[in-house]
């Protein structure tokens, strides 16, 4: 397509990719001639699994890779976008699911860095920047304090930060990648009021989101992408979501909350009076007390930062508790080392898959076997590894959890954040556990993929796991759990059933707020 010969709907589309084509090594076709069109005032969601090509497309359209084929128009013009300072220059920001900010520096400060305002002396102009701040927070609604730390912000008020510097930089087009993976719904719902007034501003959304819920909420147009391929452009009108998660992982899905199963009577966690302190003796975990039965999923909800990291920690004895207990079955953990934990019996998930759960410069392979490298069978004379038999052992777990990669000697590094998750959950959940520490074990996993993993898990709990399943999705937590603990600023704000917990409720209780809520649903233990 031509700058001249383009349709009249697309000239009226702000941005058109025509034919786009991105293949890597030569063999994986991440994007396979994609068509895609975004236009004036619309929130457009771009849906798929992962792998199947949805953050290729978005760094071909951000400035990080550059399409083997295919043309980009910008307001009917073609335009070539071979960095991102390119891409801002016409207009695309991009606010990215793990969000870049400097903590130390002010709203203000964040929001102008690299684009500063400058005195007639040299020096930087403050007061004009802050006046321009505060008039785009005013005309957006986004309510800000230019003069407020980032650090002192919550994740949703820093996730504001991000737009305004999109806006500051004058940027019609706006990314949002996983903008609600770490906000409660209170917060998801004022983010979903800023995007309803950026739309009727004029400014254009693309919304990549495996929350289908929130699709139905904020998406004017639906793009499914799968295999790099486009499969389907439609409305929240026209398709529903059994009919979308079709059209994303060509399966149906089941959204039904898990099947109650007897559980056993044994305790098998039983955490008494835990505090964990950190810098300046802030307590991380304070006075916390719960026990998980064999066979229970107790889940953990709470705004991220709010204690749950430091307590799962706690339970693997890679943070220290200056007060209480942490019992195993009746047996001490809490001066036990992180191997002697492990060799208990307890399975770890990690929130952070990148600093925790993975090594990126080593391979697939070789990742899968990070907690058993010294066992039979990888390692029968527990001096050298069996490399034939852990490839072949990566090469089923590669095909059992979807894993979009051309094979298993691929480095880790090069895989997209969805899929290196998919990889720490194959890791963990095939070996038996008598307790599994799941933290965040599906974030940023696609629907299917999200499924499967919580169906492992709750395989293990119905063998007589007992799971601690940490996660800032409440839908998740509602489907899987048979208790939800809530945590606020290091406190257990309650601990609700399974079957009565509601969104509005939960979201309350991660906020601190127990008013109206029953006392008996409300910390039990502590």
């Amino acid at each position: 397509m031509s700058e001249n010969s383009c349709n009249k709907r697309e000239c009226d589309a702000v941005l058109v990719c025509d034919d786009l084509c991105k293949c890597y090594g030569g063999v994986i076709q991440a994007s396979d001639h994609i068509h895609f069109e975004l236009y004036r005032g619309e929130v457009h969601a771009l849906l798929g699994e992962n792998g199947a090509g949805k953050s290729t497309l978005m760094k071909m359209l951000y400035g990080i890779e550059q399409p083997d084929e295919g043309k980009i128009f910008i307001n009917g013009k073609e335009t070539a976008l071979n960095e991102p300072a390119a891409a801002i220059a016409h207009g695309i920001g991009m606010v990215h699911q793990e969000l870049m900010l400097i903590p130390h520096l002010s709203v203000m400060e964040n929001i102008i860095l690299g684009k500063e305002t400058r005195t007639r002396c040299g020096t930087l102009d403050r007061r004009t920047a802050c006046k321009e701040i505060k008039e785009l927070s005013n005309a957006y609604g986004l309510e800000l304090d230019p003069d407020a730390l980032v650090e002192k912000l919550t994740i949703g008020q820093r996730q504001r930060v991000e737009i305004m510097k999109l806006l500051y930089r004058k940027a019609d087009i706006l990314i949002f990648d996983e903008p609600t993976a770490l906000l409660t719904p209170r917060e998801s719902d004022a983010l979903f009021d800023v995007l309803r007034r950026l739309k009727a501003m004029g400014k254009s959304i693309v919304f990549i989101t495996h929350k289908l819920r929130e699709v139905y909420q904020i998406a004017d147009r639906m793009t499914v992408i799968r295999g790099g391929r486009i499969v389907g452009v439609t409305t929240p009108q026209e398709t529903d979501v059994t009919a979308l998660t079709y059209m994303m992982v060509g399966k149906t899905v089941s959204r039904e909350r898990r099947i109650p199963h007897a559980m056993g009577a044994a305790v098998v966690l039983d955490v008494e009076n835990a505090v964990v302190t950190g810098a300046d003796n802030l307590r991380l975990v304070d006075n916390v007390s719960f026990s998980v039965r064999a066979g229970e999923v107790l889940g953990v909800a709470g705004i991220e930062g709010n204690g749950q990291t430091a307590l799962a920690q706690a339970i693997l004895g890679i943070a220290r508790i200056s007060q209480g207990s942490i019992r195993l079955e009746g047996r001490e953990l809490s001066k036990c080392t992180t191997k002697r934990i492990r060799q208990e019996g307890v399975g770890s998930i990690p929130d952070d898959r990148q600093g925790a759960g993975l090594i990126l410069s080593m391979r697939i392979f070789e990742n899968m076997i990070l907690n058993e490298y010294d066992k039979k069978p990888f390692s029968p004379h527990a001096i050298y590894e069996d490399w034939g038999r852990v490839r072949q052992y990566a090469k089923e777990k590669i095909s059992d959890y979807s894993i979009a990669a051309a094979n298993e000697s691929v480095y880790v590094s090069s895989l997209s954040g969805g899929n290196q998750q998919k990889i720490v959950a194959a890791r963990e959940l095939t070996k038996t556990c008598r307790l599994l520490i799941a933290a965040q074990p599906t974030r940023g996993v696609d629907i299917a993929s999200a499924d499967y993993i919580q169906s492992r898990i709750l395989e293990a709990a119905a063998e007589g796991c007992a799971v601690v399943f940490i996660s800032s999705d409440l839908d998740e937590l509602m489907k899987v759990s048979d208790r939800i603990m809530v945590m606020f600023r290091g406190k257990v704000t309650g601990i609700v059933d399974g079957d009565a917990a509601d969104r509005e409720s939960l979201g309350k209780l991660m906020l601190g707020e127990t008013d109206g809520i029953p006392s008996e649903d409300r910390n039990q233990y502590s």
